[in-house]
């Protein structure tokens, strides 16, 4: 239980109707959540209206109602409290009912298209290994130390960030690395909490079904940088144009990193194998069993952020390398006859043209690179035709099939992702609908020291169709298939 007017510090409030020094148990901005005594805050989302439930929230026990427009009518005995953004009121009122649990400890926020899970896993296992408690919100799972809880979406609603937070603080957690999406930023999800540093990885062709443009997508995950504070650190990746970019406003000290450029943590790889990678890291060589140049950038990133938070530099290499792949970022099994299966969560065209230019860099052209690729449904229509060219191009044989179709067709998909193949890659390609037989299709086809890639959905365990979830696991699939052909 809080007084009302305490977890409205920080809140730029319009008008207040009622009483705010009240006694509440709890907020929602859901109203089917709302029991006696709760504060409902009105949000404005994507498909649905908070400020249409406020009488469902009444009703429910409501004893404060928070929005942006008063309703016509005020019911008795109920405190209306005006602001001009329900969801900036939400993050802040979030952080002041749980205590301000960011401020406990050390939060990294890690933001770009591609590497967010792989950065912040790899400095949650690593900080683990380097003797700390730790805190992980990513999108394949939330940690608090050693307790696992199931993640939802890459970045939580700011209720549940700051819950996860506040578990954090009772368990002892000094660090927490934290995931930190266009949508969550774009939707104040991330708004009012105390970040160390904020870390960018690049930025590619990804979610311009929700931004309006390219320029708007950038300078949404700019705003995050824009908000650090001055006691914090912003490292960038510098061979990303971009990464300038989010530093220009910043208040944080600055830093950077690259593979090809002067940086702060320059990393050059002096070779790249299935085995892993044998890196040059500021005058350091690094042996990781992380394969690839894309995670060459995610080491230097995760060797930066924990020189940053004062850990010592040889120890942090030693920790490196004893570092594993995270869970469907080019997760590998190699069959009994030498066919080799990776699977990837690469769903944007730049992540897909980094796997495959890794695996083509990697191989020696005297074996088949079978690709298994399709696209989401209901989102960024725009990438489909690319991804298709970049799949066609970079391999020497292609699978289009569905990703997780959710509620649209997935011919329709299958058909956009094709017009983007070039003439010369024709022969190349052949369409399954079927993502479970285009899978053991890819391992029928496949004979001793091929390589088959499956793309797209990595370390999801389900498969989306018109609003149901059904199990889906590519690397246990795969592994399944690759047994029974050696049967």
């Amino acid at each position: 239980m809080a007084q009302l007017k305490d977890i409205l510090y920080k809140v730029t409030i319009n008008a207040v109707t009622g009483s705010t020094s009240i006694d509440v148990n709890n907020i929602d901005f859901d109203s089917r959540n709302i029991k006696d005594n709760d504060v409902f805050v009105a949000i404005k989302g994507t498909t649905v209206d908070g400020h249409d439930f406020v009488e469902v929230a009444i009703k429910n026990g409501a004893k404060a109602v928070v929005c942006e427009t008063l309703p016509l009518e005020l019911a008795d005995g109920i405190t209306y409290i005006e602001v001009e953004s329900t969801s900036k009121a939400l993050a802040f009122m979030a952080a002041n009912f749980y205590g301000n649990p960011s401020e406990n400890l050390k939060l990294i926020g890690v933001t770009g298209t591609n590497g967010k899970t792989t950065v912040t896993t790899l400095l949650y296992d690593l900080f683990k290994k380097a003797g700390f408690k730790v805190g992980l919100l990513s999108t394949v799972r939330v940690m608090v130390d050693n307790k696992e809880y199931k993640a939802t979406h890459t970045t939580p609603d700011s209720l549940t960030i700051n819950k996860y937070l506040k578990l954090m603080n009772d368990e002892g957690v000094e660090f927490c690395f934290m995931e930190v999406s266009s949508h969550g930023i774009h939707q104040n999800r991330t708004f009012g909490l105390q970040f160390e540093g904020g870390v960018f990885t690049n930025l590619s062709h990804d979610h311009l079904d929700y931004h309006s443009s390219f320029a708007e997508y950038r300078d949404v995950k700019k705003s995050f940088f824009d908000h650090l504070p001055k006691q914090a650190f912003a490292l960038v990746n510098i061979d990303d144009k971009n990464g300038l970019v989010m530093l220009q406003n910043t208040q944080a000290k600055t830093y950077t990193y690259a593979l090809k450029t002067y940086a702060d943590y320059k990393a050059q790889v002096l070779e790249n194998e299935f085995s892993g990678l044998l890196l040059k890291l500021n005058d350091n060589e690094l042996w990781s069993k992380l394969i690839g140049s894309f995670n060459a950038y995610n080491i230097t990133a995760i060797y930066g952020v924990a020189d940053l938070l004062g850990l010592e530099k040889v120890e942090i290499l030693r920790l490196i390398s004893e570092l594993e792949s995270v869970s469907g970022r080019f997760q590998y099994v190699i069959s009994e006859g030498r066919i080799t299966a990776i699977v990837d969560y690469a769903h944007t065209p730049d992540a897909l043209k980094n796997v495959l230019e890794t695996i083509n860099s990697i191989r020696t052209k005297n074996e088949e690179l079978i690709t298994v690729v399709g696209c989401g449904g209901n989102r960024d229509k725009t990438k489909r035709p690319t991804m298709g060219q970049i799949a066609s191009a970079l391999s020497t044989k292609v699978i289009f099939t569905s990703d997780n179709p959710r509620n649209e067709v997935p011919e329709t998909i299958i058909e956009a992702i094709e017009k983007g193949v070039e003439p010369q890659n024709f022969k190349k390609i052949i369409s399954i609908t079927d993502r479970k037989q285009a899978i053991k299709t890819a391992c029928q086809m496949a004979n001793s020291k091929d390589i088959i890639l499956i793309a797209g959905k990595g370390h999801e365990t389900y498969q989306e169709i018109k609003g149901e979830r059904f199990d889906f696991d590519d690397y246990k699939l795969v592994t399944e298939f690759l047994k029974q052909m050696e049967k």
